[in-house]
């Protein structure tokens, strides 16, 4: 493999790996060997559960990454749509149901096909701060309308400022998903 393929090892990679190291180091220690076999098991059931969730959510990013045509996610997500595409993204970000198996595979599809830093941190925040399903479903009947009603307002101005400033702070890095739009791209 040509060294300029080859990925370099990320330092969160190698502390990831360390994380685990010392974890089962610790395990060992406190649990002895039994404890880390315990520890696989769950380890092993939790994937089970995840990897049919983590395939459909991929599968997905992967049919909207070829179904959404660049120009358009560009001019209505890009950089050069302004307050509009934020508030578009702020928009989508608080109507997706799910949780981060549907939201994050979305976001990166939205920056491989054209949609700038703001616009995905505008969705990101909606998606956390005011998601529909979750005030419906939770908020509303734990909390009560009024409170969820004041909460709802306060918080719709966050996705906001938060895409604002996204875009006002340069990257050092590429945004999500621009190095698979490279490798899309040829």
């Amino acid at each position: 493999m040509d060294r300029e393929k080859r990925k370099p090892v990320a330092a969160a990679d190698v502390f990831l790996a360390a994380l685990c190291v010392a974890g089962a180091a610790a395990c060992a220690v406190l649990r002895g060997w039994e404890g880390v076999a315990n520890a696989l098991t769950f380890a092993i059931d939790l994937i089970a559960q995840i990897a049919p969730i983590m395939l459909v959510s991929m599968l997905m990013a992967a049919y909207v990454q070829v179904l959404a045509p660049y120009d358009r996610v560009s001019k209505w997500l890009g950089r050069e749509s302004g307050l509009r595409g934020l508030v578009i993204a702020a928009a989508a970000g608080a109507i997706i149901p799910g949780g981060p198996w549907i939201s994050f595979p979305l976001v990166l599809t939205l920056a491989v096909a054209g949609a700038d830093i703001g616009a995905l941190v505008a969705f990101l925040s909606a998606w956390a701060v005011i998601p529909i399903s979750r005030l419906l479903v939770w908020e509303m009947p734990f909390l009560g309308g009024e409170f969820v009603l004041l909460r709802m307002i306060v918080s719709l101005p966050i996705p906001i400022l938060a895409g604002l400033i996204a875009r006002r702070i340069p990257l050092a890095v590429d945004p999500p998903g621009r190095a698979m739009a490279r490798v899309r791209d040829g």
